[in-house]
């Protein structure tokens, strides 16, 4: 079967695709909590009715992983990787439409996990499930990881099918959002940092002549460390030009000033802040806790130098920080064959030239370029409602994804003769 024939039958056959994204997006599936049995029951019948052969593996009960293979194993193999599970929706009533809808209005599937990520994943189970369908051999195989909780770090999902060897292959193509005119070839690195301040406590009404604030010298410190933002890559080649378009694209999407500083530059958010007992109390004790991006191109641990610089310089006493998983970013090239068969699959379908570029922020892609398995991300998206009220998916997207990961399957596994 040639990609226009496998083609054809996914256009034929749309109206089951849709209806296979609509059914999940009305399945709740928040994390947190993160307890997805449901979607994984209705996920796993789906497999089932395809003939396409699975295993529930995991730690929790309430977060299971799915690990579905079709084809030959021992030759080429591409993984397919997606989450099952969605952010909370907030305030309902700030929603234009019932969060859990999965219905489709003016060409537009409407609700939470449209974007991210059910479509993509509903895009590649059923792009699978015609290969399977119409009896296609292949000469490797595909194994399709559906994982539970990568919106809140992937500990039970990804991470930990890596940890026990469930995962390995020659190219990965996780489903995360990024439009049909994007393709993710690197993001950035990641490092959680907590800053600590002690003192030494005393009655409110004595400050500051008796007792150490420990809130105070946290307070002094932290926009000390805005300094970690001048850290930057640099870059030439292939990842140079990557990174220009990279940076326009991310300028053209969030529309602020100076936002394209991002891509090659570390960034740093103050996300939380805790101390002290009660107001009328000299506190000593505070923490905060800072989101660290590394850009590709800047090593982790010279951020943490500066930081420990920066702290020592400051001249307060009783403060340190310690550091959580500190990781550099992390990309593929542009030459690599599945980069080249998903810019031939556009040009084919939409006509236009696909864009590569790197993300601003991380996914559970960084586990399949940690192990070595070339892997991009590429999903129907529309960004405005990722993460936010009123998330919607465009449904010639999902049919285009579902088209371009069938392609890739049939172009780099291949048909068995």
């Amino acid at each position: 079967m040639n990609r226009q024939e496998i083609w054809k039958l996914i256009d034929e056959r749309s109206e089951d695709l849709l209806k296979l994204c609509s059914d999940m997006i009305a399945i709740p599936s928040v994390n947190p909590p993160g307890d997805v049995q449901a979607i994984v029951h209705y996920i796993t019948n789906y497999l089932t009715g395809h003939g396409i052969a699975y295993e529930i593996v995991g730690e929790r009960k309430d977060r299971p992983n799915i690990l579905a293979r079709y084809g030959t194993p021992g030759h080429k193999t591409v993984v397919f990787n997606g989450h099952c599970d969605v952010v909370p929706v907030g305030d309902e009533k700030k929603w234009d439409f019932p969060p859990f809808s999965g219905e489709i209005r003016d060409g537009v599937m409407l609700g939470r996990g449209t974007s991210d990520m059910k479509c993509g994943l509903g895009a590649f189970l059923f792009a699978v499930a015609m290969l399977a369908d119409a009896g296609v051999r292949l000469s490797g195989d595909v194994l399709m990881t559906i994982v539970p909780d990568e919106e809140t770090g992937g500990a039970f999902g990804t991470s930990w099918l890596f940890e026990h060897g469930y995962i390995k292959g020659d190219w990965g193509i996780v489903a995360e959002p990024t439009g049909m005119d994007n393709i993710e070839v690197g993001q950035k690195g990641t490092m959680g940092m907590n800053l600590y301040a002690s003192g030494t406590t005393a009655h409110g009404s004595l400050t500051p002549y008796v007792g150490d604030n420990a809130i105070a010298k946290l307070v002094k410190l932290l926009p000390m460390m805005e300094q970690l933002r001048e850290i930057h890559g640099t870059y030439d080649g292939e990842i140079a030009q990557v990174m220009e378009m990279s940076k326009a694209k991310a300028k053209a999407v969030q529309k602020a000033p100076g936002v394209e500083n991002i891509m090659d530059h570390v960034t740093v958010n103050f996300g939380t802040i805790k101390g002290g007992v009660k107001r009328n109390v000299v506190a000593d004790s505070a923490m905060a806790e800072l989101d660290v991006r590394v850009p590709i191109g800047v090593e982790p641990e010279t951020i943490i130098r500066k930081a420990d610089d920066i702290i020592k310089a400051s001249g307060l006493t009783g403060v340190w920080a310690e550091y959580d998983h500190p990781c550099g970013g992390n990309y593929v090239s542009v030459a690599d064959p599945i980069v080249s068969t998903v810019r031939e699959c556009i040009k084919e379908l939409l006509g236009i030239d696909l864009i590569t570029a790197y993300q601003w922020a991380s996914s559970d892609t960084k586990y399949f370029r940690e192990a070595g398995i070339s892997t991009i991300q590429y999903g129907p998206s529309n960004t405005e409602g990722i993460h936010n009220y009123n998330e919607t998916v465009n449904v010639a997207d999902i049919i285009t994804a579902a088209k371009v990961y069938a392609a890739i399957i049939l172009s780099l596994v291949g048909e068995d003769a």
